[in-house]
């Protein structure tokens, strides 16, 4: 297949027998690892991310997550400057076993749900205008699961390639959605990938914004590091250590102005 109808898979397996875990890591030493929302009711958010979408609150130390097979959520209070929308992360999106079960669950709470011809995709809204995409697909092995991540950009293959040659991308294909234009990024082979949509206009930076930064999880944060100098990327935070815990992060910012951290021992002991 051609390079532009491929996708960029960075891991290579999924990790249906322990849920609670992130993906195992590609031969990079990367994962996909959580989403930084910065929020103004940080208890709504919760409400909804586990009522409403089937997450858990689980504790690192002095860190609060809410966990889904495949990445973590993690909310900060803040005044955010704006939505996802207008931004180079428009929105992300999660896969539920039992589709209708949840579109009743949202319809009796009062969730709006936007849906188009497809049955089995569509949109809710969480607060702070943090716009989620949703697809069924009965034969998960899990009741919900991460799906995706999607980046509107002017440069669909500069972003492409410079995803697979800092967090080890390889090509796989999306199975779910495909659109004209569209090129995409897996993290496990037809299942949690990076999506890439063409723009004419370039967007915002995430930073401040509700979905401030996107983050990776890697096996050796320092090695990591060291990579990232010798392909001339500027690290925004060099790796540092969160106090009782023994998580380690480090930050940089993508050419298009997405915020990504990269995390060691994001996951909870036993995790």
């Amino acid at each position: 297949m051609k390079t532009s109808l491929l996708l960029f898979a960075l891991l290579a397996f999924a990790v249906a027998s322990t849920p609670a875990q992130l993906a195992a890591p590609n031969e990079a030493g990367a994962a996909l690892g959580h989403i930084h929302l910065f929020v103004k009711d940080v208890a709504a958010q919760e409400h909804f991310f586990t009522e409403m979408l089937g997450g858990t609150v689980v504790k690192n130390g002095p860190l609060s997550l809410i966990r889904f097979p495949g990445v973590y959520i993690m909310l900060r209070k803040s005044d955010p400057s704006g939505p996802p929308a207008g931004s180079v992360v428009d929105h992300f999106g999660f896969v539920f076993k039992d589709l209708p079960a949840m579109l009743a669950r949202w319809k009796a709470a009062g969730v709006e749900i936007e849906q188009a011809a497809n049955p089995n995709q569509g949109y809710v809204d969480a607060p702070d205008g943090i716009r989620i995409e949703f697809f069924g697909d009965r034969n998960l092995p899990v009741p919900v699961r991460m799906d995706h991540i999607h980046f509107f950009t002017t440069d669909i293959k500069g972003m492409q390639a410079w995803y697979a040659k800092v967090f080890g991308g390889v090509p796989g294909q999306r199975p779910r959605v495909s659109t004209p234009g569209w090129v995409d990024c897996d993290f496990i082979p037809g299942e949690i990938n990076l999506s890439f949509a063409q723009r004419d206009a370039a967007l915002a930076a995430t930073k401040g914004r509700s979905l401030d930064h996107i983050g990776f999880e890697v096996k050796d944060l320092d090695a990591f590091a060291k990579k990232i100098e010798a392909l001339g990327i500027r690290l925004d935070v060099v790796p540092r250590s969160i106090p009782d815990s023994k998580t380690r992060v480090a930050f940089l910012t993508d050419p298009w102005g997405t915020y990504i951290e990269v995390t060691e021992n994001l996951a909870p002991a036993g995790s």
